[in-house]
Formats: structure tokens, C-alpha cells, sequence
């Protein structure tokens, strides 16, 4: 089926829109493994980069609403997350101790991807400088993922009547169990995951499109396989709005990740999806994903990297 041609959007003249949520502070106990502050550092980088003349604009995103969770998330579950009665259970399998500023942080994460989805209508191009929470799921956090942004995101866009279809694209390396479990058998949402066949989650539910790698995969392969995934999730999709979850963690250095891409494979992976969706002319919102690396610095590289491939584009 042929895609239909649409039609030129307006541009945001300030730049391609970034929504950085890492002013709001998750406290995590001395030696957690959850690299908080690559945030930081990766919005500090894209600033240097603005001052030089990259066209990037920041601007701070809402919290997310009790309205835009609960279409995707069970009411009680928002309740206990929001008042702090999570069970001893619930907080392991997040991974995070419960603080008011955990929860500042998650509803502005998620308000970041709502916001950059809103944006790319527009605009053609935006980005949350955080999110890719795809273990979420209706009632439930995992793996460091207490709401589901790209869900919450996709149902706000079709509440507010703007778009009929997504299509979520998760490069992240692990799969996106959240985002299949939320939409299984919601025609409306197509949902692509490449991701370690061995890695995290153990129990994977499948989602529209699943393309499962083993361990230690290379750029060459990583790109042959994701090549046809792409052109068959935007064939198959026919959707109004892209999503895509850019994970830095199938980097070689990635200390979870159990995949060996180059940062040059990342860009390669990123200029992919960037030239096929913006061949079909489908908005575009982006975040960030997983990045588990000891060296920060590498994650930054790989994010920074993604969000200037990205504002080259924003103004075709």
C-alpha cells in the first residue's frame, strides 16, 4: 500500500525542540548502578553545541497529568505511586526507592514525551531528553521505568484528536514488555522492539513486531536485520506519529546491554530511521532510552549524537 503524501508542516523557527527533565532530582542511595547523571551531562553538551550555532531549543516539560496517565495506567497503581503506599514488591521490581522527588521526576519524564510528541506534529522533529520507560505496563513499574512516557504520549495524542495511528520504534537493547503488554490488540499502535533475545525482561511479550538478536551482534547484522523491520512497521503501521526510542545500550561497552555496536553503528542505526521515516513524512518524537556504560561520557556521545543527526533534519 502506498503511503499518502503529506503535506508541508510548519516549522518551529527556534530549532528542533528538546524537553531536558534532569532539573528535577531523583535522590538515589551512594553506589546505585542507575547512571543518573548522564542526563545532565548530555543536556549540558547539547547546550554547547546550541551556543555554536545547533539549531536546538530547550524547554522545560509538564508534569504529566492524572488525565494522561490513567489512559494507559491502572487508576490504583497511579494512586499508590503518587502517595507512596507502593508494596515492598513494587519498589524492588522498579529499582528505585520511593521519593517525592522520584515522583516529580517520572511525571515530568513523561510529560517530556508527551510534549516532544505535540512538538513533532508540528514541527516534524522533537525530542525528551530522558524516557524510553517501555517496562512499565498497565499496572505495574520495572527496571527502572515507573510510567510508560512513549504510551502515555501516543494516547494523549490521539485524545486530543491530532492522530489516529502511532507506531512506537524501540531501538532501546532491552525489550519494550511494557509497550506490548499496554497495546496488545490495539490496532492503533504498532509496536517494533530489536532487542536481545537473552537480556532483560525474562518473560517478553510480544508486540507487533519483535526482532530478537543473540548476544554480541554487530553493526553489520544489527543494521540488515533493522533495515526490513522499519520498512515493514511504517508499511504496516500507516501511522500519523513515530516514536522512537533511541537506546544507547547496544553499545559494545554497555555493561547490560550484551551487544557489540559501534558508536559509528548507532549513528548509522540513527540515520537509518531518520531517512525512513522522514521518507514517509511521518512526524517524528524521540527519547532516549537505556545507556548502562561506566564511562558517561560514551552515553552522552551516543544521545548527543542522535539529537544533532536528528536537528539536521528538523528543517527539510
Amino acid at each position: 500500500m502506498a503511503r499518502p503524501r503529506r503535506p508541508a508542516r510548519r516549522r518551529y523557527t527556534g530549532g528542533m525542540r528538546l524537553f531536558p527533565c534532569d532539573r528535577y532530582q531523583l535522590p538515589l542511595p551512594a553506589g546505585h548502578r542507575f547512571p543518573i547523571d548522564k542526563y545532565a551531562l548530555l543536556r549540558r553538551r547539547l547546550e554547547v553545541h546550541a551556543a555554536a550555532g545547533a539549531p536546538l531549543t530547550f524547554i522545560e516539560p509538564h508534569a504529566a497529568t492524572d488525565d494522561e496517565l490513567i489512559r494507559v495506567h491502572d487508576r490504583a497503581y497511579v494512586g499508590r505511586v503518587l502517595s507512596g503506599r507502593l508494596a515492598p514488591d513494587e519498589v524492588r521490581r522498579i529499582g528505585f526507592p520511593w521519593s517525592a522527588g522520584l515522583v516529580e521526576r517520572s511525571l515530568r519524564s513523561t510529560g517530556a514525551a508527551v510534549d516532544a510528541a505535540a512538538a513533532a506534529l508540528e514541527d516534524g522533529v522533537a525530542a525528551s531528553l530522558a524516557g524510553g520507560t517501555h517496562h512499565a505496563g498497565t499496572d505495574w513499574g520495572e527496571g527502572y521505568c515507573v510510567f510508560n512516557d512513549t504510551a502515555v504520549a501516543a494516547r494523549e495524542m490521539q485524545a486530543r484528536g491530532v492522530v489516529d495511528r502511532v507506531l512506537i520504534l524501540d531501538c532501546d537493547v532491552h525489550q519494550g514488555n511494557g509497550t506490548a503488554q499496554i497495546f496488545a490488540g490495539d490496532p492503533t499502535v504498532f509496536t517494533m522492539s530489536i532487542h536481545g533475545a537473552r537480556n532483560f525482561p525474562l518473560r517478553k511479550h510480544p508486540g507487533s513486531l519483535d526482532v530478537p538478536l543473540e548476544d554480541g551482534t554487530r553493526d553489520e547484522e544489527y543494521l540488515r536485520l533493522l533495515e526490513p523491520a522499519v520498512a515493514e512497521s511504517l508499511e504496516r503501521a500507516q501511522a500519523g506519529l513515530v516514536i522512537y526510542i533511541a537506546g544507547a545500550d547496544p553499545y559494545v561497552g554497555d555493561r547490560l546491554g550484551r551487544l557489540a555496536l559501534t558508536k559509528a553503528g548507532l549513528a548509522a542505526r540513527d540515520r537509518l530511521v531518520l531517512d525512513a521515516v522522514g521518507a514517509s513524512r511521518t512526524p517524528l518524537a524521540i527519547v532516549c532510552g537505556g545507556g548502562y556504560c561506566p564511562d558517561l561520557e560514551s552515553i552522552v556521545d551516543i544521545h548527543a549524537a542522535t539529537m544533532l543527526l536528528a536537528a539536521g533534519r528538523s528543517g527539510r
